[in-house]
């Protein structure tokens, strides 16, 4: 069981957020063509989570 210390900051989320698109995309660093998607996929991540 997970004990809760403390809350998870927005910035912690977004983080993982990043990371999580950036594991299942493959990409660390979009291309141009591809960064606003990405970002969209991070933005949407960090709101589900």
């Amino acid at each position: 069981m997970r004990r809760v210390e403390r809350d998870v900051s927005d910035t912690e989320i977004a983080a993982a957020a990043l990371q999580y698109v950036r594991k299942i995309s493959g990409y660390r660093v979009p291309s141009r063509a591809n960064a606003a998607a990405f970002d969209t996929a991070v933005a949407e991540v960090a709101a589900a989570t």
